[in-house]
């Protein structure tokens, strides 16, 4: 079976993040679980690296990025990783107020740090899922996101 990163991902946010641990485990423990789980070291090394990505561009200041009334223009890149539907979806939770820009481009650069050539529409839900549970203040976003996730609500988009 071949894993990827953002399996790796998945399943550390369904067994870590999102539970209330009284203490978190360290990296090397999480390394060997992840081994025991069936994951490649070199996989789980790149989500490492992920997440600690997440963190430092989390904390990064707003005016590092666009405005909330800016349009997105998508690179060629970033439309081939990112098909219509993906990229519709985004545009929907920005204008519905669920993300903005700033978030959006968070979102957008955690897609392509992903070494997939092409993310379908569930797999995105994830990443939204993952980029907001690390933003401050977005508790109602990453609650509306992780609801279509594991509860299989797709939404409406108009």
């Amino acid at each position: 079976m071949k894993e990827n990163v953002l399996d790796v991902l998945m399943y550390l946010f369904q067994n870590y993040m999102e539970d209330e641990l009284e203490s978190e485990p360290d990296r090397e423990s999480l390394q060997v679980e992840l081994m025991e789980a069936g994951f490649p070291l070199p996989e789980i090394h790149k989500a490492f690296d992920w997440l600690d990505d997440l963190a430092e561009r989390s904390d990064e200041p707003p005016s590092a990025h666009p405005a909330n009334h800016s349009i997105r223009l998508y690179t060629a890149r970033e439309m081939d990783k990112l098909d219509t539907e993906c990229r519709g979806f985004l545009l929907f939770l920005e204008q519905s107020g669920i993300v903005g820009a700033t978030t959006r481009e968070l979102i957008i650069d955690r897609v392509m740090a992903l070494e997939t050539d092409e993310i379908d529409i569930e797999r995105l839900k994830w990443v939204i899922m993952m980029v907001l549970f690390n933003q401050p203040g977005q508790e109602g976003a990453f609650d509306w996101i992780e609801d279509m996730v594991f509860d299989g609500f797709s939404g409406n988009l108009h």
